[in-house]
Formats: structure tokens, sequence, C-alpha cells
């Protein structure tokens, strides 16, 4: 059974259990299976070399904060240059995201789907047991895999720190 971990996380003020391990700086960041749309998956393997931002949101189409966290990292990604990659991850369902992100107009940010079986939010300690969306978080992975920053942001209804995110990335490349 995976690790849970309570009094970590709320909606609302209400708590939330969290599934999986909690990520440190130093760590190696775990492999994770995520969806690109219905058939193409993707794993950390596909950003090889690459500095990853990891924006977790819990659904892109419903939620103010998930909604702006997605569009500040679509606009500091476009001025971080090749060298990094950013991601969004919900379980939103693929055609779900791809919808969004069309009417949206975000084009410098990746957005992949947990909805299969939430390999990446178990991976991540970011799956809320509870309602089975991930958690508002952010991580920052170096071109060898190992975690950066790391914030699991405690509220989910608050936005997570920008500037401490896009600075440690800076510090990368």
């Amino acid at each position: 059974m995976a690790q849970e971990r309570t009094g970590v996380a709320t909606a609302q003020g209400n708590p939330l259990t969290l599934v999986g391990p909690e990520l440190k700086v130093g760590d190696k960041a775990p492999d994770f299976k995520v969806s690109k749309n219905l058939i193409e998956q993707a794993s950390l393997a596909d950003y090889a070399g690459k500095v990853k931002l990891i924006s977790v949101v819990p659904s892109l189409d419903h939620t103010g904060v998930c909604d702006a966290q997605t569009r500040r990292f679509d606009e500091e990604a476009a001025k971080l240059g090749d060298n990094v990659v950013v991601l969004t991850v919900s379980v939103d369902l693929p055609f779900a995201q791809s919808r969004w992100s069309s009417a949206e107009g975000i084009d410098n940010v990746i957005i992949l789907s947990d909805y299969k079986d939430r390999n990446f939010g178990q991976s991540y300690g970011v799956l809320i047991k509870e309602i089975q969306l991930l958690m508002r978080s952010v991580f920052v992975i170096d071109a060898d895999n190992t975690v950066q920053y790391v914030e699991y942001v405690g509220e989910m209804t608050e936005h997570p720190n920008y500037e401490n995110a896009v600075a440690a990335v800076k510090a990368l490349v």
C-alpha cells in the first residue's frame, strides 16, 4: 500500500490525505507515466537532458487558480530558453486539456494527464485520496533528474510561489 500523509494539505480548510512520498530537494526524481493524449504516453525520460519545471494542478477547466497558475508558467516558459521544459500535470482527460489549452492560447507549456492510473500523483506524493485529484504543487528537476525545488501548496485554493519556482529554474540554466 502506498504511503499516506495527512495533515499536510487542505481544501478550503478541510484536511486532505496525500498518497505517495514527500519528495525533497536532493531526491532522485521518480519516473512517471502520463498521457499526452488518449493513445500516447510520456515519461520523465522523454525530457532527458532538460531542466524540468512541473506544475501540478487539480483541474485546468474548473478553478481560477489552476487557470492562473498554468497561464503564469506558460508566460514564464517563453522566457526560459530551449534547455527548459515546463510541464503541467492534472487528471483532466486529454481531450479536455487540449480543448482548454487551445481556447486559452496556451502554447509554451506541455499539458499532460494523469487520468489513467494516477501514476504521477502517487510517485510525486500529490494524489489526494479523498477526491482523486492532484494537489497543487511545483517541482523543479535538473537535467540529471535530481529534484532541486519542491513546493507542496498547503491549501489547495492558494497559488504557488511563482517567483521562487522560476528562480530555481534560472539557477540551473
